[in-house]
C-alpha cells in the first residue's frame, strides 16, 4: 500500500511487485489494469489484477514488474470513478462528457504513483517501460504523451477505453490514444481476434488515427488459442513473444531469457 496525493487528498494505492533474482537495480515494467467489464458489478472492483503469466515472462528476462491499482480498485483506497453513468448501477457511461473525465482521473492516478515506483531502489530508471491491458493499455499509450522522457517503451495489450458497443467508442478511444502521439517513440500494440470489447476493425481504426496524429508504433493481431478470446492474449506468450522481444531489443531493453 503506497501513500500518494491525488486531487488534493492522500490515498493509499495497492501494488503487486514481481522481481527477478539478484540485487538489481532492474529494468522495470509498470503495467496497468483494465476495467471490470461493463462496470455494473461492484464485487469485481476490489479484485486485484495479477497477470502472472505476463509478469513471469518479463522476470525471466531480468525485469521487475510493478502492477499498481488505481483508486477504488484492487484493494486501493478511494472511490472507483472512471467514467460511470449518472446511475452507477448502469456501469460505464458511453457519454464522452462522463467517460473521458473518467480516463483523465485514471491518468492522474498514474501521474501520482509512477514517481513513487521510480524512486524504489530496485528500479533502473534508465530502463523503464510502461504498459497495460485493455483500459490499462490505452492509459499507457496516453500517458506517454504526458511524460515522454520517462518510458523507453510502451506496450499496449488490447487497449481501449469504451467497448465497441458504445456509439461513442471510436471518438473516445481515438481522443485518448492520440494523446500518446507526443511520446515520439515507437510503441507496440498487440490485439486478438474475437475480442468481445474491441473488434480488430475498431482497433485498427484507432491505430490509424494514432498514426495520423503523428504517433509511432506497430500493430500486431493474433488468433487466440483454444479456450481464450481475443481480449485474453496477454496470457498466451507463444503468440507474441517474437514481436515483443524484437520491440524490446530495438528499444535497447532486455529481450531474451537469462541463460
Amino acid at each position: 500500500m503506497v501513500p500518494v496525493t491525488i486531487d488534493g487528498g492522500q490515498v493509499k494505492l495497492a501494488t503487486i511487485t514481481y522481481k527477478p533474482a539478484g540485487a538489481g537495480p532492474f529494468p522495470t515494467l509498470i503495467f496497468h489494469h483494465g476495467s471490470t467489464g461493463r462496470g455494473n458489478d461492484p464485487s469485481l472492483f476490489a479484485r486485484p489484477y495479477d497477470p502472472r503469466t505476463l509478469a513471469q515472462w518479463f522476470t525471466a528476462r531480468g525485469w521487475a514488474v510493478v502492477l499498481p491499482s488505481r483508486r477504488g480498485r484492487g484493494g486501493s483506497e478511494g472511490r472507483y470513478d472512471e467514467g460511470f453513468a449518472a446511475d452507477r448501477a448502469q456501469g460505464y457511461a458511453c457519454e464522452p462528457t462522463l467517460s473521458i473525465p473518467g480516463a483523465e482521473r485514471a491518468l492522474r492516478d498514474i501521474d501520482a504513483i509512477t514517481p513513487v515506483i521510480l524512486a524504489q531502489p530496485f528500479v533502473d530508471r534508465s530502463r523503464v517501460a510502461i504498459g497495460g491491458q485493455s483500459r490499462g493499455g490505452i492509459l499507457a499509450i496516453a500517458w506517454t504523451g504526458r511524460q515522454p522522457g520517462t518510458p523507453r517503451g510502451a506496450i499496449n495489450f488490447v487497449g481501449g477505453w469504451m467497448g465497441g458497443a458504445c456509439w461513442s467508442a471510436s471518438g473516445i478511444n481515438q481522443n485518448l490514444f492520440n494523446r500518446g502521439a507526443a511520446y515520439g517513440q515507437p510503441s507496440i500494440w498487440l490485439y486478438g481476434n474475437k475480442d468481445p470489447f474491441y473488434s480488430l476493425a475498431h482497433s485498427r481504426g484507432n491505430f490509424a488515427a494514432f498514426e495520423a496524429a503523428g504517433g509511432k508504433g506497430t500493430f500486431h493481431e493474433y488468433q487466440p488459442p483454444e479456450g481464450l478470446n481475443g481480449h485474453q492474449i496477454s496470457s498466451a506468450p507463444a503468440l507474441w513473444t517474437g514481436v515483443l522481444e524484437a520491440y524490446l531489443a530495438a528499444r535497447g531493453l532486455p529481450a531474451k531469457p537469462a541463460p
